[in-house]
């Protein structure tokens, strides 16, 4: 079957579809990781977005359910430049064009990704269609155009948890492995409470490999619920869309700043930044890949970072005297981390659990165990 992507500003790609036979409105956003498709597509954090691959081949390693960073295919629909149908790793279990079928999720192969990322990085994120169902180009670029884009819907109230749990390392849902070895996870020093706002498989196991519980809670989570439950700190984690649009997690973090130390990463970060009173804006065509430099201002060490955003803290926002910018982009400036001048809180941009990516900033989550050490000597 026929494959069209049509773009806001008039442009009609075709290719050959595969996945599902449908057709979706989204976000056409691109990543530029050689590795890692699997974790990609399976991050909530893109959820409404079609991505473009620019990796040439994907699918040569197949799917298996270790790498899947939640329970289901997130992003909205799939470009790549092309598709391989033999899958060639010990771990595979089935095919990327099955597993796309499956989660019924449209793909287009035969896409020139790199000049897509090159014209998206020229002129700024786009509203696009991707099609497989017969669909015209001119149809495709009229439904981008009518599409109300990503800061019209509450995309972190459709991937949070519905209920609260505390996570199992060992259990059915969310397997306690690292890559293809299973951890022995160290004895529980500090139960945390995790504000899920998308948040991805890997972060858990890392902070479970900290000797910290990660008790999961609903984005809708009121503060005075997540205080009851006896916790030791909060942990703010990852999610997709506009990060002005979740306004009751804003609520809840500023209730939550000096009662119990805050950890935020991506989207969490951008949630402490709110309640803080700050601000965040659109970036032109965000940040997605494995090859981001970081600096951390403290140190002066610089680390590749693992990152997945379109929005980026305006730091002229921050309030004075109470927060700073720890962490800046060497790329384009932009703010990549925050702490309080108490030391009561901190948060970065990127994506130290990685998954996929380097470990350069793994550093984070011992950081937090040492927070958590810190406020309990002083209770």
């Amino acid at each position: 079957m026929e494959g069209i992507i049509g773009l806001e500003d008039g442009t009609i790609l075709r290719g050959r579809g595969f996945g599902q036979e449908g057709w979706v409105a989204a976000e056409m956003c691109f990543n530029t990781s050689m590795t890692g498709y699997e974790e990609i597509l399976t991050d909530p954090s893109y959820r409404g977005q079609v991505v473009a691959l620019t990796c040439p081949e994907i699918g040569n390693t197949g799917i298996n359910p270790e790498d899947e960073e939640s329970d289901r295919v997130q992003v909205a629909g799939l470009l790549v430049r092309r598709l391989s149908r033999r899958a060639s790793n010990w771990r595979n279990r089935e095919s990327l064009e099955v597993y796309l079928q499956r989660n019924k999720v449209p793909a287009v192969e035969g896409v020139d990704t790199r000049a897509l990322t090159r014209k998206l990085r020229t002129q700024g994120a786009m509203k696009g269609v991707l099609a497989t169902n017969g669909m015209s180009g001119e149809e495709a670029v009229r439904k981008a155009r009518e599409w109300v884009g990503l800061g019209a819907t509450d995309y972190v109230g459709e991937v949070t948890t519905k209920k609260s749990f505390e996570w199992d390392p060992e259990g059915k849902d969310f397997p306690g492995k690292l890559g293809s070895e299973t951890r022995k996870m160290p004895a529980v020093r500090h139960r945390v409470a995790a504000i899920d706002c998308g948040m991805k498989r890997n972060i858990l196991r890392l902070l479970r490999a900290q000797g910290i519980q990660p008790v999961v809670f609903p984005a809708k989570a009121k503060a005075e619920e997540i205080l009851k439950a006896n916790v030791d700190g909060v942990f703010l984690s990852n999610g997709p869309g506009d990060p002005a649009v979740p306004t009751y997690v804003h609520a809840t973090v500023r209730e939550l700043i000096g009662k119990k130390p805050i950890f935020g990463i991506c989207l969490g970060h951008q949630m402490l930044a709110h309640a803080l009173g700050a601000k965040t804006f659109k970036l032109k065509f965000g940040h997605r890949g494995g090859n981001q430099p970081v600096k951390d201002l403290t140190s002066g060490k610089v680390s590749i970072t693992s990152q997945n955003h379109g929005y980026a803290v305006d730091p002229k926002t921050l309030p004075v005297g109470k927060a700073v910018v720890s962490h800046v982009n060497l790329n384009d400036g932009t703010c990549e981390g925050i702490r309080l001048v108490s030391g009561e809180a901190f948060s970065v941009q990127y994506h130290p659990e990685a998954a996929p990516g380097p470990h350069d900033a793994g550093y984070f989550f011992r950081q937090f165990s040492d927070l958590l050490d810190a406020a309990g000597k002083k209770r």
